[in-house]
């Protein structure tokens, strides 16, 4: 008699080995980083990875889809939610800095899987999916104000993406600087006043 699947628990197994790889990629690296490190980690064989993902490959698209989309959409609601200018700008921030581990864990694990997409065309796909989610994010922002909607936008992913590299680099990052300094720079290319 074959073994019945729960589909439920099946979805809830791929989402904690997703969480383990995406941990295992922190701590080892996207170019170090084993299926052994993975199964090690998830408390699982090597073989129930492939059993899920078929490939080390296709987990690792899977890690950045899921990472980049559970950002995007929490940004997304807590956007839609917000209902001031202020508002929409300071739920944007925290969730591009949302608590010091997990800042420095995600843009990590981000900044390491945007190096390894230049040379992966299938991660590549996946970097520029994420990118487009992002920039439509962006977009929401810069229609905040009148001007030139597309070029704001690109201004403030190089706004954020250039304060997660620093973030990463800084000793001893000081999150609510960081959030000031991003709600700072947000409030200029908007051209809103300055807030104390």
């Amino acid at each position: 008699m074959a073994r019945r699947v729960n589909p439920i628990k099946e979805k809830q197994r791929r989402a904690e080995l997703v969480q383990a790889a995406y941990f295992a990629i922190y701590e080892h690296g996207y170019a170090r980083v084993t299926l052994s490190d993975i199964a090690r980690a998830a408390g699982v064989s090597k073989g129930t990875l492939v059993y899920y993902f078929g490939s080390k490959e296709k987990l690792f698209e899977l890690v950045m889809r899921r990472f980049m989309r559970t950002i995007a959409t929490s940004t997304r609601r807590a956007l839609r939610a917000a209902v001031s200018t202020d508002e929409k700008l300071r739920v944007f921030v925290e969730n591009q800095f949302y608590g010091l581990a997990n800042t420095k864990r995600f843009y990590t694990v981000y900044l390491d899987f945007l190096s390894a997409s230049t040379k992966d065309p299938a991660l590549l796909s996946v970097t520029r999916a994420a990118y487009e989610d992002t920039h439509e994010l962006d977009l929401e922002l810069a229609r905040l104000t009148p001007g030139d909607v597309q070029a704001r936008a690109l201004h403030i992913r190089a706004l954020v993406d250039g304060l997660s590299v620093r973030f990463l680099y800084d000793r001893e990052p000081d999150l609510e600087l960081y959030r000031w300094r991003c709600l700072k720079g947000l409030r200029a290319l908007l051209g809103l006043p300055e807030r104390g």
